[in-house]
This record gives structure tokens, C-alpha cells and sequence, in this order.
């Protein structure tokens, strides 16, 4: 499945060169990783693609794209959301506390011996010194797996691993293997908290040079200041809106591009089928709802439906309140930043 991806992307990349494969050089050794801060290495991340930004780069991460990659390499993250890896309601925290007890999992069920990477290391190719790479483990003297990656998810994340090792994790792994020149790589996921499953994933070259020329293709915007294409997805328009916060009343005739008046009329087609779409969405749900009456639940041979009441709850009247005692808007005022609207008028 990875592969057929690659295959779609390369069409909008670079021609892959065919190359004879030479053993490569070991990975430097960038930076030590010991005692440094987390923003002294996300500094250093800064310098170039690391593994865990391998999929975002060549547009295969499902949470985050390649324009809001193209913000936190240009330095231009500081308004967007991060996760915080000491709050417990992330996963990221959870990632980070479970993964010596997966890895210690993984050593008591293979019967491998690990040990820590503390380091960012970067590709020996001083042409692609921009790919860099840390590794949660290495695995001691194995001559058929040399990295170990421990992962863990939730109750949605873990749908993701249906079908095995999600593509962009695949992504991360064999751009550690093209840093390191190493051969395979073990990862290691716990589900839902209870399930261990160990996926084996062998080095493989072609994929390796299509990750060389998509990525580099995407430093080639960092290095250019240049913002990537947008892709339709929630992180695109997250990383638009704080890249363009405020507008500055300018009016562009955009009349004269094809490219943008098409994209402009395909706008308008979609949204009046999506009005249509909608409404006969409304209708079907109403001839349901008009037969259930009363009832909290209906099956159907393909599924069921519920329509039932939600609890009452309790909250409140700011607009009374403000009414009864106007006062308390200028002794506790809060102001809420706007944001920019797109609307459509045709």
C-alpha cells in the first residue's frame, strides 16, 4: 500500500535516478540528546527532516501537513497548537511515559537486548545532510534487526493499525533506515493499553529514493522561504489561518487566472451539491425519526439508529446576568481575538 502512495506522489516529484547501491557510511552523531532541554531539540529539529517529520514532508501524515511543517521550520510555529507532553490528557504524554515499558516488553518477548540512542543523528551524504533522525532504540549486535521503534495508541489511533503498520509510521522507519544505513527495524505498538503486536520492517531502497526526492523537494520550500501547496486538510487550514491572521482590506482580481477561476466555479458546483445532499440527508432522517416516535432505538439490516433524550443540564445566563448587574463586564472583560471568515458570494 505504501508503495502504490509513493508511486501517486512521485508523479509530482523529481524523476528517481537509477543508482547503484553502495554500503553507506555510518550516521553522525549531530547533537547529544543528554541533558538537553526539549527546546534546545526542537532548535536542533529545526535544522532539517527528522524521522518523526518524514511523513509530513512528502504529504503521507494524517495530523499534520506539509504547510504546517513549513511553519515550524521557518520558525513561524508560535501561534499554533502544540502538544504538551506533560499533560496527561495527551497522548503524547502517554507516548512518552509507557515507551521504556514497550520497549522492556519487546526485549522480555524477543529475547533482544536494546539500548537508548541518545543522540540526533544526521545522513553521512553531506547532500542530504538535511535528513536527520532519533531513534527511540538501537538493537544490540542482531544481525537481523538494528533499531527498535516504540509506539502506542489509543482507542482511535489503534484503527489506524488495522492493516498493520500505518503508512506514515512506515515513513518514519525507512527514513531512519536511510539515515543510518541500517537494514531493518522492529516497531513495537501497544494497543488500547493491553495488546502488544511486534512488526518487522525490512530496508528497502526504492522507497528510501522516493523519501530522498519528496523530502528534498520539501526543504527545497524551507530553504526558498516558500510556502508549500495546501491540501485540504484540517492542519492545512489550521496552519493558513495562523500564517494569514488578519487581513488588510486589499481587493485582488483574480479574472484573469484560469487556474483560480476554475478552482472558483468548482467552489460553487460543489457547495450547491453539498446544499442538495444536505437536504435530502434531512428529509431521509425525518421519515425515520416521523416512525420511531417514542421509541429510543431502530434496526435496520445494515446498522441501527438511536434518537434518544440527553440529560438536562444546568448553566449560565451570561445575557441576564450582564443585564442585572452591567457592571461586571468592565470589572472582568475579555476580549476574544477575531477571525477571518471565508464567505462566498456568487
Amino acid at each position: 500500500m505504501l508503495w502504490w502512495a509513493f508511486l501517486c506522489l512521485e508523479e509530482n516529484a523529481m524523476g528517481m535516478s537509477e543508482k547503484v547501491i553502495q554500503k553507506q557510511r555510518p550516521a553522525l552523531r549531530l547533537v547529544s540528546t543528554k541533558g538537553l532541554s526539549r527546546d534546545e531539540w526542537l532548535r536542533v529539529r529545526k535544522q532539517g527532516i527528522g524521522s518523526s517529520d518524514a511523513a509530513a514532508a512528502v504529504g503521507m501524515n494524517p495530523y499534520q501537513s506539509q504547510l504546517e511543517l513549513w511553519m515550524v521550520k521557518t520558525g513561524r510555529d508560535n501561534g499554533l497548537p502544540k502538544p504538551d507532553s506533560d499533560d496527561p490528557a495527551s497522548p503524547v504524554y502517554w507516548g512518552h511515559i509507557l515507551e521504556p515499558i514497550v520497549a522492556e516488553q519487546y526485549s522480555q518477548q524477543t529475547g533482544r537486548k536494546v539500548r537508548r540512542v541518545n543522540a540526533v543523528l544526521q545522513h553521512p551524504d553531506p547532500e542530504k545532510h538535511w535528513m536527520l533522525a532519533n531513534l527511540d532504540y538501537s538493537v544490540v549486535a542482531d544481525d537481523d534487526v538494528q533499531i527498535l521503534e516504540c509506539k502506542t495508541a489509543g482507542e482511535f489511533g489503534s484503527r489506524l493499525w488495522n492493516e498493520g503498520v500505518p503508512d506514515y509510521i512506515q515513513c518514519q522507519v525507512q527514513h531512519q533506515l536511510a539515515v543510518t544505513g541500517k537494514q531493518a527495524a522492529d516497531v513495537c505498538v501497544l494497543l488500547c493499553g493491553q495488546e502488544l503486536k511486534i512488526y518487522r520492517i525490512e530496508r528497502n531502497e526504492e522507497l528510501i529514493e522516493a523519501l530522498y526526492v519528496l523530502e528534498r523537494q520539501f526543504w527545497g520550500f524551507v530553504e526558498t522561504d516558500t510556502p508549500p501547496p495546501v491540501d485540504g486538510t484540517d492542519s492545512a487550514e489550521r496552519a493558513l489561518r495562523h500564517l494569514y491572521p488578519v487581513d488588510r482590506g486589499e481587493i485582488l482580481d483574480f479574472s484573469q487566472s484560469k487556474e483560480l477561476s476554475d478552482a472558483f466555479d468548482e467552489l460553487l458546483a460543489i457547495r450547491k451539491e453539498m446544499e442538495a445532499l444536505r437536504s435530502t440527508e434531512s428529509h431521509l432522517k425525518q421519515r425515520i425519526e416521523s416512525q420511531m416516535g417514542e421509541a429510543s432505538k431502530a434496526t435496520f439490516p445494515s446498522g441501527s439508529v438511536s434518537w434518544k433524550r440527553s440529560k438536562d443540564s444546568v448553566g449560565l445566563n451570561v445575557k441576564q446576568l450582564l443585564k442585572d448587574q452591567p457592571e461586571l463586564l468592565e470589572q472582568y472583560p475579555l476580549t476574544k481575538p477575531g477571525s477571518r471568515r471565508f464567505l462566498i458570494q456568487a
